[in-house]
């Protein structure tokens, strides 16, 4: 079974930045996507990256942020730059593909303060 552990979440103001991190088990050229889910909501897909690093981007964070990745590491990257306190969130990562979604990681929550 594959394995996820996502990082870098915490506090921040609005106008801030942060960087999340995604170690995948087994990661190999696969496209890979960010997820978030806010309390009473379903989990969205924001950012997608496919294993030739071409990227596409929910509407809500185009502009502010950035998805990247490591093959070498096993890391996929969100860079979140002028987050708003509608980007409070747990943010995932997980492959694009549903079908090879078997699970899902802890996530790592993101809070925007005013």
């Amino acid at each position: 079974q594959v394995q996820l552990v996502e990082s870098g979440g915490g506090l921040v103001q609005a106008g801030g930045s942060l960087r999340l991190s995604c170690t995948v088990s087994i990661l190999l050229f696969n496209d890979m996507g960010w997820f978030r889910q806010s309390p009473g909501k379903q989990r969205d897909l924001v950012a997608r990256i496919t294993g030739g690093s071409i990227t596409w981007y929910a509407d809500s964070v185009k502009g502010r942020f950035t998805i990247s990745r490591d093959n070498a590491k096993n890391t996929v990257y969100l860079q979140m730059n002028s987050l708003k306190p509608e980007d409070t969130a747990v943010y995932y990562c997980n492959f694009v593909n549903s079908r090879l979604r078997t699970s899902w990681g802890q996530g790592t929550q993101v809070t925007v303060s005013l």
